[in-house]
C-alpha cells in the first residue's frame, strides 16, 4: 500500500519525484524517502519518518539533490515500525554511494525471514527490520553473480513469495531504471526526453497521459524517452500504451480545502457520466462487457465480493437485484472469500467490486472464483488494473481519479452500476416489462440533480456536525437498503473522524445493542423505505426514550418523523430501489465536517492507505 515514483530525463529529478509523491501520498504517509543520482554517477539516499512535508523540506523542495534520475517511496508501514531506518528507498551496501543496488518496494514478501536468513548466511548484514531491504540485498546477490539486471531480477522474482512492485537503480547502469512487478500496481509514462514510473496514474498524469502496464511477472528497463519490457524468462516483450481520459484538474483540489469534499461534490457528474457511459438511445448496452443476454438467461445466482465501501455497495446490490431481478444473491468480504470454502454453482456470476482494481483480498477472490469455474464480472474504476486483466468481463465507472482515502464518488458511480445490471438483468429474465424498463431509466436520470439538490442544502449538515463534532459514539440503523446505507455511513464516520461508531440492522438492536444506548447517544436513523418506516421509527422511539439523540434521514412526505427525530433531512423525491444514493450524501457529509471540525487530516486518515494491496 506504499507508493512508489521514479524519473529520468533532462529536467533535475528530485522536484518531480516530490511532485508526483505529493500526488501518491494518499498512499501511504508514515515515512518518504528519494534516491537521486548525480551527475558524477553517486547515488544520495536521503529518508524522513513522517509525512512528506518533512522530506521535502529536508531536501529543501528538492533543491539541495542535484540529478536527472532517481526513484521515490511514501510509506504505509508493514514489516517495521514507521521509522527513518525502516523508510524507503534502501541500499544494498554500507552506503548509498558503494552500494550496488538501491531499490523501493510496495507489498509484501511473505517468505522474507527465510531469504533474509540465507542472505546472512552470504555475508549480508541487515539496517532495518523490513522485508524490502531483503528483497534489495537479494537482487544484489543475483547481480554481483551475474553480472545482469534482468538475470538478477529473474532469479530474485523466482526466489521472491508474495505481492510486490519494485524499481531499483544499479550503480552500473546509471542511466535506467528498472522495475518488476507480481500482484501490486506499476505504471510507466514514456515522453520524447523523459519516463516516468509510478504506482498510480495521479502521480504522472501532470506529465503524461500515454501509459503502459506491466503484467504480472514481467520486468522493465526505463530510459529518458524509451522502455523495454521482458518477462520472467527474460525475453523482451512488446506492449501498446493507454490513454489515460482523466485531466489533471480531476486529481487537483480545484479551489476545495480538501480532496473529500471536492469528490462529494463531483458525486453528480461521476454519475452522470458513468450513466451516459452504458446508457444509449434509452436502454442498457453492456456490449463492451461481453455481457449478452444469452450469458445473463443462464445465470442462476450471484456473489459479489468486496472489501470496504465497496462492500457496502454490493450489500445495497443485493437487495436491489434480488427484488427486481428475483436472483439469489449473496455478498461475501473478500478478505474471507477464500477461507470459507464457497460452495459455488457453474452458473453463478460472482461479482467483483473495486476501486483501483488492485485491492490485493478482491484480487485473491477473484482468482477463487474463476478457480471454481464460474463466470466473473468486475466493477472498476481504473483502466488495466490487475482485476481488469483477469475478470471476463468489465464495467467501468467514469468517477476519475479519487485522492481522498475515504470513498465518495467512486462509491456512488458503482451503486449506479449495480442498478444499472439489476434493470438489465430483469428486463432480460422477463421479470419487468418495458414500461418498467423505461420508468427505472428515467428515475435514475434524477440521479445526479437530486444529489446535487441535497449539496445545496450541506450548511445544514455541517451546523449539526459542529453540534456533535465532541461524541465518542455514534449509531446508525436501518432495514433493508437504509441498512446497507447505515453500514456506510458508519464507515464514513468512524474512517475519517476517529469517531467510535456502529451500523445495525435495526430490527438487532433489541439482541443487544440497545444496552448502550445511554443520555446524549446519537443515533441515526435511515428511513426511506416505506414499507419498513413504522417498523424503524419504532425502534428509534425505543432508543429515544432510554435518551438517544435522533437523528432522521427521510424519504420526502414523511413530515412525521419530526415529532419523534431531533433533527431531520429530507431526500428528493424518487424510486425506493436508487434512494440509497441519494441518503448516502448527508452521512458522506456528517463525517467530512466532523473531521474538519475536530482538525483532523480528512483526506488522510491515521493508519488507512487509499489502495489495500496486501493481504
Amino acid at each position: 500500500m506504499c507508493g512508489i515514483v521514479g524519473y529520468i530525463g533532462d529536467k533535475q529529478a528530485a522536484p518531480i519525484l516530490l511532485d508526483a509523491l505529493e500526488r501518491l501520498e494518499y498512499r501511504g504517509y508514515d515515512s518518504a524517502g528519494l534516491a537521486v543520482r548525480n551527475d558524477e554517477g553517486i547515488a544520495t539516499v536521503v529518508k524522513a519518518k513522517g509525512r512528506l512535508k518533512i522530506l521535502y523540506e529536508k531536501v529543501d523542495g528538492g533543491r539541495t539533490l542535484k540529478g536527472h534520475i532517481g526513484i521515490g517511496h511514501t510509506r504505509w508501514a508493514t514489516h517495521g515500525e514507521p521509522s527513518e531506518a525502516n523508510a524507503h528507498p534502501h541500499i544494498s551496501g554500507s552506503s548509498s554511494e558503494d552500494s550496488l543496488v538501491v531499490g523501493v518496494h510496495n507489498g509484501i514478501i511473505e517468505n522474507y525471514v527465510e531469504l533474509k536468513e540465507k542472505l546472512v548466511k552470504n555475508g549480508y548484514e541487515f539496517y532495518s527490520q523490513t522485508d524490502t531491504e531483503v528483497a534489495v540485498k537479494l537482487v544484489d546477490f543475483y547481480y554481483s553473480k551475474f553480472k545482469s539486471p534482468t538475470k538478477a531480477l529473474s532469479k530474485a522474482m523466482m526466489r521472491i513469495r508474495g505481492s510486490y512492485s519494485l524499481a531499483f537503480l544499479f550503480k552500473d547502469h546509471q542511466e535506467q531504471i528498472w522495475t518488476a512487478k507480481k500482484d501490486a500496481p506499476m505504471i510507466i509514462g514514456v515522453t520524447k526526453d523523459e519516463a516516468f514510473i509510478a504506482s498510480d496514474v495521479p502521480a504522472i498524469l501532470k506529465y503524461t497521459q500515454d501509459i503502459y502496464q506491466i503484467g504480472n511477472c514481467e520486468m522493465a528497463c526505463v530510459e529518458a524517452g524509451n522502455v523495454h519490457f521482458y518477462n520472467i524468462d527474460e525475453e523482451e516483450i512488446v506492449k501498446d500504451t493507454e490513454h489515460i481520459t482523466w485531466d489533471l484538474d480531476a486529481a487537483e483540489r480545484g479551489g476545495y480545502e480538501h480532496f473529500m469534499i471536492k469528490e462529494i461534490h463531483e458525486q453528480p457528474k461521476a454519475l452522470k457520466d458513468t450513466y451516459n457511459s452504458l446508457v444509449k438511445d434509452g436502454s442498457i448496452n453492456l456490449a463492451k462487457s461481453g455481457l449478452t443476454p444469452d450469458i445473463i438467461k443462464g445465470i442462476s445466482e450471484i456473489r459479489i465480493v468486496a472489501c470496504g465501501s465497496a462492500w457496502h455497495v454490493g450489500m445495497v446490490a443485493k437487495y436491489v437485484i434480488e427484488d427486481m431481478a428475483k436472483i439469489a444473491v449473496q455478498v461475501d468480504l473478500a478478505s474471507e472469500f477464500r477461507y470459507h470454502c464457497p460452495v459455488i454453482k457453474k452458473d453463478t456470476l460472482a461479482i467483483v467490486i473495486s476501486q483501483s482494481g488492485e485491492t490485493a483480498d478482491s484480487l485473491a477472490a477473484l482468482r477463487e472464483a474463476k478457480s471454481k469455474g464460474v463466470r466473473t464480472l468486475a466493477i472498476l474504476n481504473v483502466l488495466g488494473s490487475s482485476i481488469s486483466r483477469e475478470a471476463d468481463h468489465v464495467l467501468y465507472t467514469l468517477a476519475g481519479p479519487e485522492i481522498a482515502v475515504a470513498t465518495t464518488k467512486a462509491y456512488s458511480a458503482q451503486m449506479l452500476i449495480c442498478y444499472l445490471l439489476s434493470i438489465e438483468f430483469a428486463f432480460v429474465r422477463s421479470e419487468i416489462d418495458s414500461a418498467k424498463y423505461q420508468y427505472y431509466l428515467q428515475q435514475l436520470e434524477l440521479l445526479p440533480s437530486s444529489v446535487a439538490s441535497i449539496l445545496e442544502d450541506k450548511e445544514r449538515i455541517q451546523w449539526f456536525a459542529s453540534k456533535f463534532s465532541t461524541i465518542h459514539d455514534a449509531f446508525f440503523i436501518g432495514r433493508g437498503i437504509d441498512y446497507a446505507i447505515a453500514l456506510e455511513g458508519s464507515l464514513k464516520m468512524k474512517e475519517v473522524s476517529y469517531v467510535h461508531s456502529e451500523a445495525y440492522a435495526a430490527g438487532e438492536l433489541k439482541h443487544g445493542t440497545i444496552s448502550l444506548i445511554e443520555d446524549g447517544t446519537l443515533l441515526i436513523g435511515i428511513l426511506t423505505q416505506n414499507r419498513l418506516f413504522e417498523k424503524t421509527v419504532s425502534n428509534m422511539v425505543e432508543c429515544k426514550s432510554r435518551g438517544a439523540y435522533l437523528f432522521a434521514i427521510a424519504a420526502a412526505g414523511h413530515y412525521n418523523i419530526e415529532d419523534i427525530a431531533d433533527f431531520t433531512i429530507y431526500m428528493p423525491n424518487i424510486d425506493e430501489h436508487f434512494i440509497g444514493s441519494l441518503a448516502v450524501i448527508p452521512l458522506q457529509l456528517f463525517g467530512y465536517y466532523t473531521s474538519v471540525i475536530r482538525g483532523l487530516d480528512v483526506d488522510k486518515p491515521r493508519n488507512l492507505a487509499k489502495s489495500v494491496t496486501v493481504e
